[in-house]
């Protein structure tokens, strides 16, 4: 089968695409058909090396964490899924089991190909909803289990006041929405070409990524992009008494905030707390949810996507049709 291929530790303007072995499914095990797949951090960081002590890759290693597809085989022992079923999802590489979440890991062979193999039984795979497309359903599933993830967490009151930082990615474009409809005040970071972009989507005002734009006594701050080390801006930002919520790494620290009168928080739901892909699917099946998808490539251009990722200025998410 045709897939992006990844031989050694380098950035992605190495990857190639060739022809690697169909994966095929093991007890408890699906395989499935790619139709398309979406670019995540995951897909650049994890064969750079940097995780290398934490988490070693295997060569020829398949980038990829979402996608859409139709099940094309099943293992010994699946009951959830038959041949034929349209699904969608999230899984990570095998070689991060250790922090797949420690009840029903969700582990793939790499979706960024024409064929994948996924564990059965997780709630980040689902089957998906007639009404919702293929590319949609490819670009939500990390971005719908954060946003969902980032909304319960950070309990947003009606008329509180949200800095959202990192507004134009995969996650802000998808978190967004959420927060308008939790009638918050939401202040995003972004350029003036996306500014408008944003404020479809309910942002009330947009501002530049400098620290010297950020406002003061928000409620709220939601770091989607920044490194978790680098936060003293953006909780100057809060007010006393608010939260400071965060997806990146290296996990945070109270102290390198600066503050102890600002609750922080790092939020990686990978045991499906908040929700798997079946709420995921409900909430873009009823239009609540959406992705917001700024680039499309087919699987020979997959390299192309994970440079573009890496390298230029990107809003929303990035769709490989396979």
């Amino acid at each position: 089968m045709k897939a992006v291929v990844v031989t050694h530790y380098g950035p992605p303007e190495q990857y190639t695409i060739a022809d690697v072995p169909v994966p095929r499914p093991g007890p408890g095990q699906i395989q499935v058909r790619i139709a398309a797949a979406s670019i995540n951090p995951a897909d650049i960081r994890l064969p750079s090396g940097e995780f290398h002590d934490f988490a070693p890759l295997e060569f020829p290693h398949v980038p990829g964490n979402d996608f859409a597809g139709t099940v094309s085989e099943v293992g010994a022992g699946v009951t959830a899924y038959r041949v034929g079923d349209e699904i969608f999802g999230q899984a990570v590489p095998r070689a991060l089991r250790a922090m797949a979440g420690t009840n029903r890991p969700s582990l793939s062979t790499g979706s960024l190909a024409e064929y994948a193999v996924f564990e059965a039984d997780t709630p980040f795979l689902a089957h998906r909803p007639s009404n919702l497309d293929i590319e949609q359903a490819a670009a939500l599933p990390t971005t719908g289990l954060t946003a969902r993830a980032l909304i319960a967490t950070a309990n947003v009151q009606p008329g509180e006041t949200v800095l959202v930082i990192g507004a134009t990615g995969g996650v802000g474009t998808a978190v967004i929405p959420l927060l308008a409809a939790a009638k918050a005040r939401v202040i995003a970071t972004a350029t003036t070409a996306d500014a408008h972009i944003l404020r479809a989507l309910g942002a009330e005002k947009t501002i530049g990524y400098a620290e010297a734009d950020y406002p003061s006594d928000v409620d709220v701050a939601l770091n989607l992009t920044l490194p978790s080390d680098q936060l003293t801006g953006v909780a100057g930002a809060v007010r006393p008494g608010g939260r400071l919520l965060t997806i990146t790494f290296p996990i945070p620290q109270q102290e390198w905030i600066g503050r102890d009168d600002v609750q922080l928080r790092f939020v990686l739901d990978m045991d499906g707390t908040y929700g798997g892909m079946r709420e995921v699917g409900e909430l873009a099946s009823g239009g609540e949810l959406t992705a917001t998808i700024g680039r499309r490539y087919s699987l020979d251009q997959g390299v192309q996507a994970c440079v573009d990722f890496a390298r230029a200025h990107t809003t929303g998410k990035l769709v490989v049709t396979v």
